[in-house]
C-alpha cells in the first residue's frame, strides 16, 4: 500500500449559507490524501499503474465549482467522484477549508475533514 497527497489546492468558489457568500465567493484550500496499492507502479514506472494526481486535482476543481451551502456536501462529492473515477483508490481523506470566513471574527480558516473507504 501507499499514500499519495495532493496538498494546498487553491480555488475560488461560491459556497456558503449567506447570500453574500454565493454572490461574491471566497478563497478555499483543499488537501487530499488517497490510499492505494503503489507496488506495481513502483516496479513498472507506468502512469497507468498508479493513481493519477492530475485526475485528482481536476475532480477537486470541478466539484468545488458547483455551489453548495455546506463544505461537507462538497467534500462528499469529491470523495464519491474519486472512488467512481479511480478504481485503485481504496481510502481517501479530504480537507476543505474556507479561508477568512465571514463569521464575525479574525479567523484564518474553517476546515472540514471527511474520510471514506471504497465500497466493495
Amino acid at each position: 500500500m501507499g499514500i499519495i497527497k495532493v496538498e494546498n489546492i487553491r480555488v475560488f468558489a461560491y459556497h456558503g449559507c449567506l447570500k453574500e457568500e454565493t454572490k461574491i465567493g471566497s478563497d478555499y484550500r483543499v488537501d487530499l490524501t488517497v490510499k492505494a496499492n503503489l507496488q506495481e507502479s513502483a516496479k513498472s514506472d507506468k502512469l497507468s499503474d498508479t493513481v493519477d494526481y492530475v485526475l485528482l486535482n481536476r475532480i477537486i476543481k470541478e466539484e468545488m465549482s458547483i455551489p453548495s451551502y455546506l463544505l461537507e456536501t462538497v467534500a462528499k462529492r469529491i470523495l464519491n467522484r474519486i472512488f467512481k473515477e479511480d478504481t485503485m483508490v481504496t481510502k481517501a481523506t479530504v480537507w476543505v477549508s474556507k479561508l477568512n470566513p465571514p463569521i464575525g471574527g479574525d479567523v484564518a480558516r474553517v476546515t472540514i475533514k471527511m474520510t471514506d473507504k471504497k465500497k466493495k
